[in-house]
């Protein structure tokens, strides 16, 4: 029996591959390998490089591999990026998606955890969101991992499918015993881009609006360390094979920091001053989002162990120092 992970040479995906060999899993993995890194899963590690546009190669995986469990990460996931190209954001995470979908039922694979995001949520509704809160995206990027979602669900409603579907919010850090990390050419994320600054791997960190209604000015999220969320990824997984039913959880700490507090811990952490350039607001941006993450930890147990910031960032800057 075997594991199929979508997207599992990238940042996240890489994660998950590593712990669920250290759970002696069989691990079968397709990545198209646009954004991912063929070096940060094992070589032993079996891996078609493909998209999930192919219905070839998606059919003949689930034709040559008995695959009981699904793990979705393949997807884009810039939000700026997904305004400016929306349709080619409904194909890679949407249609992508159906295709995955159609693929798994054809097959008789039962269960699949869905790498979602916070940003389904209304915008400016709540500044912490739970799972209950209003759905209204703010960028196709949301949009998209929506539809999947509400594709979904509409399956586990007809008994094609067992799920479990979690809203990331900003996931960060890397592997604590440095074998993945986040290597993602052109990154946007924070802590990974204050990190190659405070490496001289970048000139500068852009801020994206300072005049947000927070309490500096800045933008404030629930930074979620990369170990933890795959945790939550190996309970869900859990649930599901012990025949739970299907699930939507938010994953994040419940609290927030602000663009200038990383970049405090960031400079605090390495012992290097970074160059800061203060700009405009980005399309799609909003001033402060962070998780309501009761129900993740009450239905599936989930106990963090990472969720110091100081933590978070010195497990990202060790793995910008192994890069270098």
């Amino acid at each position: 029996m075997s594991v199929l992970v979508t997207g599992g040479c990238g940042y996240i995906g890489s994660h998950m591959v590593w712990a669920l060999l250290d759970q002696q899993e069989d691990v079968i993995v397709i990545d198209n390998l646009v954004t991912g890194n063929r070096d940060a899963i094992p070589p032993k590690v079996t891996l078609f490089e493909a998209s999930l546009q192919d219905r070839r190669v998606l059919d003949g995986i689930f034709d040559a591999h008995d695959i009981t469990d699904v793990l979705h990460f393949a997807g884009s996931t810039s939000v700026p990026e997904s305004v400016g190209n929306p349709l080619a954001y409904y194909r890679n995470n949407t249609a992508n998606s159906l295709n995955l979908l159609e693929a798994m039922t054809g097959a008789g694979t039962e269960r699949i955890v869905f790498s979602s995001t916070a940003a389904v949520y209304k915008p400016g509704a709540k500044s912490a969101v739970g799972e209950s809160d209003l759905i209204d995206p703010a960028s196709p990027y949301g949009a998209s991992k929506l539809m999947t979602e509400r594709m979904i669900a509409d399956g586990a409603s007809a008994g094609q499918v067992r799920a479990g579907v979690l809203r990331y919010f900003n996931v960060a850090g890397a592997d604590p015993e440095g074998r993945t990390g986040q290597s993602t050419p052109n990154a946007s994320h924070l802590i990974k881009v204050a990190c190659e600054a405070a490496t001289g791997q970048r000139d500068n960190v852009k801020v994206f609006g300072t005049d947000w209604p927070t309490h500096d000015g800045t933008g404030v999220r629930d930074y979620i360390h990369v170990t933890d969320l795959i945790e939550a990824h190996l309970l869900m997984l859990d649930h599901l094979r012990r025949g739970g039913d299907s699930l939507t959880l938010n994953c994040g700490y419940g609290r927030g920091f602000s663009v200038r507090e990383v970049l405090q811990a960031v400079e605090s952490k390495s012992n290097a001053r970074i160059d800061v350039i203060e700009s405009d607001r980005r399309p799609g941006d909003v001033g402060e989002l962070i998780a309501r993450a009761d129900r993740l930890r009450d239905q599936l147990g989930w106990t963090p162990r990472h969720q110091d910031i100081d933590t978070i960032v010195g497990h990202a800057l060790d793995w910008e120092r192994r890069r270098m």
